[in-house]
């Protein structure tokens, strides 16, 4: 992988928002003018489509042919308020869903088609024409904020801070009262068992079970607010990363479900720090975590391995395997589209993880 500083060139097309599919393997790019999709390890270009203007959302389904197109940019392909199911295949519109205002977010699965808008979710039937099933009030949310996997769709509810949890075969809601501020992150497992969220203050990440809504762990990314970009779990739910404005990737072990009827969500007196932890426990607490009654800062669980993270602006995350995580940047301040692969591996003294960006590229100039 060359890691040698590259010159900026001028006339590139400039990155508007970024999705993996369901399995990470692939994720797709809204450009100014288009389109692409690429594959996640190696970063390689697998379709570019010029449009000639602006596509703010570009949402796949799976390795389908079917994409889910937005208007964005400056000058929008299409009109923000319409949803284009595209068939690549074809190369053209199969379907259209117009609503009242922009459309923030989509995610398709075989079955649903969902849509974020500033202040509902829409879940449609994947059908010709699609056939809406429900509608839901959410609090504001500009930022698109969905998490879909196979059981569950989550999104923000009406009450700031709060998380909707939907259950897609019994149609059935849970409501968490996940924090006091609006949400800026949330992810859902690949195992249907994990909801992790985060908040605008972007000091703690909460751990939900969504088998019983009950939180399992309380995690610090730092002291100092921050904008949290992603969150991603692991295949086997043991680990979550999390990217912000703060240019680091942080690494976090989970619980297994089996063992939190035994291990409470904040760590007591009973538990160790880093320092002393026993073999195979890399949780990480202050060490005035032991003294009773100090404020909640000092009883959170800090990351496990960090990492600098360079690819700007919000972008996403993906894990590619239990000890290897991709994150996707769009540019943001730094103006730079960067691919970065970082891997997990055990810490040289034992005492634990270390994260280690194995490679990165700007993945634009593939194009």
């Amino acid at each position: 992988m060359n890691t040698r500083p590259q010159i900026a060139t001028t006339g590139r097309p400039q990155a508007l928002s970024a999705t993996f599919n369901q399995d990470n393997s692939c994720f797709s790019i809204g450009l100014d003018s288009g389109f692409c999709v690429y594959n996640t390890d190696p970063c390689e270009l697998q379709i570019s489509r010029s449009l000639g203007a602006g596509i703010g959302v570009a949402s796949m389904l799976g390795r389908a042919n079917y994409l889910a197109l937005v208007g964005g940019g400056r000058s929008p392909k299409f009109p923000p308020n319409k949803v284009i199911i595209w068939d690549d295949i074809k190369q053209k519109a199969v379907i259209t869903l117009e609503f009242r205002s922009e459309v923030h977010a989509v995610r398709l699965s075989r079955q649903r088609i969902i849509v974020v808008l500033i202040g509902t979710v829409h879940i449609y039937a994947f059908s010709s024409p699609p056939a809406r099933e429900h509608v839901f009030e959410t609090h504001d949310n500009p930022l698109g904020l969905v998490a879909l996997s196979s059981k569950f769709l989550a999104f923000p509810g009406r009450t700031p801070g709060h998380v909707n949890i939907f259950d897609l075969a019994t149609g059935i809601v849970s409501i968490i009262p996940a924090h006091s501020t609006p949400l800026s992150a949330i992810t859902i497992s690949p195992q249907d068992d994990l909801l992790a969220t985060a908040s605008e203050t972007g000091t703690l990440i909460h751990v939900y079970s969504t088998a019983t809504s009950r939180m399992i762990r309380e995690l610090r990314r730092g002291i100092d607010k921050a904008a949290i970009f992603s969150l991603a779990i692991s295949p086997s739910s043991s680990r979550l990363a999390v990217t912000s404005d703060k240019n680091t990737l942080h690494v976090f072990e989970l619980p297994s479900l089996s063992s939190v009827s035994q291990t409470p969500a904040r760590p007591s007196s009973s538990h160790s720090t880093a320092s002393n932890a026993p073999s195979g426990d890399n949780r990480r607490y202050s060490m005035l975590s032991k003294l009773p009654l100090l404020p909640k800062y000092f009883s959170s669980e800090w990351s496990a391995a960090h990492a600098p993270f360079e690819g700007g602006g919000r972008g996403a995350l993906g894990w590619i395997g239990e000890d290897s995580v991709v994150a996707v940047g769009i540019g943001g301040k730094t103006g730079e589209a960067r691919w970065e692969k970082f891997v997990i591996v055990e810490a040289e003294n034992g005492g634990g993880i270390e994260c280690i960006r194995e490679g990165w590229r700007r993945y634009l100039d593939n194009d």
